[in-house]
């Protein structure tokens, strides 16, 4: 009786999108905790692209595919907001930032972070990227195994910190910096989410990290302020941000943006690097002997030297690195809240009311495997963006970066740190797997998706040699 009443409490709406067959009350939160990646394809199944589960009370909608998507990336944040859904990011960001102001506050710093993100700002940032690059891997042997995604993940670190944090901090005070951001990560819980300030270790040590990271970035903004530098980095376009009434951000604001920024861009950048590495060096003569090509037809017309310029000439280093985003996004989803009910129509045909009050979610690591937008989804293939072929020209059917009002504005940052890297890497080392037939799956269990690294998955062998021209 009291599983059939609740049956009938979990009744969706009259014309709302299907919902997924579930136990009753626990049964959403059971399989969504156990592998969201196992729930989308269970729902994909048994209700297509779009379907409702309920997850400890709450409504989420999934929407899977270009087809369902354009409202959810289009609409303006007064009828979908990201607010609601992602506010348990603010212990680790701060008070006064990202999702902890209204949606006019929060354009505006988001306006503050494109403002360091022009082209002008961006040659600058790749000087400092292949400095860090050069010194990271002059200290190689000629020839040794490496865990790759250890060491480009720390490379990573090392690229954005000075770009963004700026010089202090990584030539004085980046060991400490990065045990904080390191307390900070894990403190992000999949328990975090529905419980953000549940008083567990994770949460108490970050909260202690955050404290310590606001007084180390406050003593060096005072410091710059008092000897009147301008810095070519982030927290100096920040500190110098102003919005439209001529006020600017406290110093703690400008940790959380800070904040922000390097947990968005570190772990995009990490993962795509990684497995852009890993398949290259898995598919050598079908994907990484062009783009060696590639590398010496630059060096031929451009010279050596790696620069803003430059870079933008690799087309098919660019595609090589979209297919890694396609085939393993960091992100398993992205979410927003409807303020208002809004009818999708599936490729089908069928048109669905999606109630006020969900939770609507979509998942670039479902979405972009769907065969119905990509030819052989699970391949790797980067010509299937190449011009003639161009597989992502359906709006929405490439999702890397998300997409419309909140498409990642860090998208032409990261290409540009993740070329940089691969440049060099290609350029003065030749790549092998160790264990060419135990390629890594992703691991899901996480919070940011990157490649399972147990049993020696992502190790790689390195010689180095000069590309020769």
């Amino acid at each position: 009786v009291l599983l059939g009443a609740l049956a009938l409490l979990a009744r969706p709406p009259v014309g709302a999108p299907p919902a997924l067959k579930t136990w009753p009350a626990v049964g959403g939160a059971l399989e969504f905790f156990g592998g969201p990646m196992k729930l989308f394809a269970k729902g994909y199944a048994q209700q297509g692209q779009v379907w409702t589960v309920s997850v400890l009370g709450k409504r989420i909608t999934m929407l899977l595919g270009p087809e369902v998507s354009p409202h959810f990336y289009k609409a303006q944040d007064t009828l979908m907001s990201q607010k609601e859904v992602y506010e348990f990011n603010v212990p680790t960001f701060g008070r006064g930032v990202v999702f902890d102001v209204d949606h006019k506050v929060r354009a505006e710093q988001f306006r503050f972070f494109a403002e360091t993100l022009k082209p002008h700002k961006l040659k600058t940032y790749v000087g400092m990227m292949v400095k860090e690059a050069e010194d990271f891997f002059k200290a190689f042997p000629d020839e040794c195994e490496v865990d790759i995604h250890a060491k480009l993940s720390e490379l990573i670190i090392f690229t954005a910190s000075r770009c963004l944090m700026g010089r202090e901090i990584r030539e004085t005070l980046f060991d400490t910096v990065y045990k904080y951001f390191h307390d900070l990560d894990n403190g992000m819980q999949p328990i975090s989410v529905f419980f953000p300030y549940l008083p567990i270790k994770a949460h108490r040590t970050r909260d202690k990290a955050r404290a310590a990271l606001a007084k180390i970035f406050s003593d060096v903004i005072q410091a710059r302020r008092a000897r009147g530098s301008d810095e070519p980095d982030v927290m100096q376009g920040f500190m110098d941000a102003r919005y439209k009434n001529g006020s600017g951000m406290t110093d703690d604001q400008i940790c959380g943006m800070l904040i922000a920024v390097l947990f968005a861009g570190q772990h995009t950048s990490s993962v795509t690097s990684t497995w852009t590495s890993l398949f290259l060096a898995a598919n050598k003569e079908r994907c990484l002997e062009p783009l060696l090509e590639e590398q010496k037809k630059v060096v031929a017309e451009f010279g050596e030297e790696l620069n803003y310029e430059n870079l933008q000439q690799m087309d098919g280093l660019y595609r090589a690195i979209k297919e890694s985003l396609r085939m393993h996004p960091p992100l398993i989803m992205l979410m927003r809240y409807a303020h208002k009910a809004f009818d999708v129509t599936d490729k089908d045909g069928k048109t669905y009311t999606v109630p006020k009050g969900d939770i609507c979610a979509t998942s670039p690591a479902y979405a972009m495997k769907l065969d119905h937008v990509f030819t052989d989804p699970l391949k790797y293939d980067p010509d299937r963006f190449a011009p003639g072929r161009e597989e992502d020209k359906k709006a929405f059917s490439f999702i890397g970066f998300g997409g419309g009002r909140h498409g990642c504005m860090g998208e032409n940052f990261a290409y540009l740190q993740v070329k940089t890297i691969m440049s060099y890497m290609m350029r003065n080392f030749e790549m092998e797997l160790v264990n060419p037939k135990d390629f890594p799956e992703p691991n899901y269990d996480a919070m940011v998706v990157g490649p399972r690294t147990d049993g020696g998955k992502t190790m790689m062998r390195l010689k180095r040699r000069k590309l020769l021209v």
